[in-house]
């Protein structure tokens, strides 16, 4: 997922603008939708630290399981980070997430993305796994949206192994704190 969404973002960066900001954010709904469809059988698809910890603390998912799968999470996005540096070294940020605003305003809004993507998850999701034929389309269609119109302002993380790896790669720090702490909470 990291690969295919931060790596739509760095070939536009690096093709000045080729691929464009509908192309990633329909980059980044599109692979959510396939990963979704892909493992949600197998580990649920969880992908993103902040839904797990929002899975475990609405009780449809064990606490225990959590930090498995937030260093899988992590490791995942840092290998996808990696190889996008080493693919792309004219990048100068690897689809890294970097505030367009302040950073508390970035915080409420990447809050508020992802309380909405929580809310939708958590509504077509069966316990703590993405299954049934519907939940792909919808969260991947949510990511979609909100990459659409909220990425020129924050990049739309909503996911905090997503931004940890690619900004620790290219090294792009500024405001990397919000990009943990607002998605937990707003899931």
């Amino acid at each position: 997922m990291v690969f295919c969404g931060t790596g739509a973002m760095t070939i536009n960066e690096i093709t000045n603008g080729q691929v464009t900001h509908v192309g990633v954010a329909i980059t980044w709904g599109l692979i959510v939708m396939a990963m979704i469809y892909a493992f949600g059988e197998i580990s649920g698809a969880h992908f993103n630290p902040a839904v797990s910890i929002a899975f475990a603390y609405a009780k449809k998912f064990s606490w225990k399981e959590v930090p498995k799968y937030m260093i899988a999470q992590i490791l995942g996005a840092f290998a996808a980070s990696l190889i996008l540096w080493f693919l792309f070294p004219a990048s100068e940020n690897l689809g890294a997430t970097i505030p367009a605003v302040d950073v508390w305003r970035a915080f409420v809004l990447e809050l508020l993305l992802t309380f909405f993507l929580m809310l939708v998850i958590i509504n077509v999701s069966t316990g703590s796994k993405e299954m049934g034929v519907i939940a792909g389309i919808a969260i991947g269609s949510v990511v979609l949206l909100e990459a659409m119109f909220a990425g020129p302002i924050t990049n739309a993380s909503m996911n905090p192994a997503r931004s940890l790896a690619p900004n620790i790669v290219s090294g792009n720090l500024h405001g990397l704190w919000l990009y943990i702490i607002a998605p937990i909470l707003g899931a």
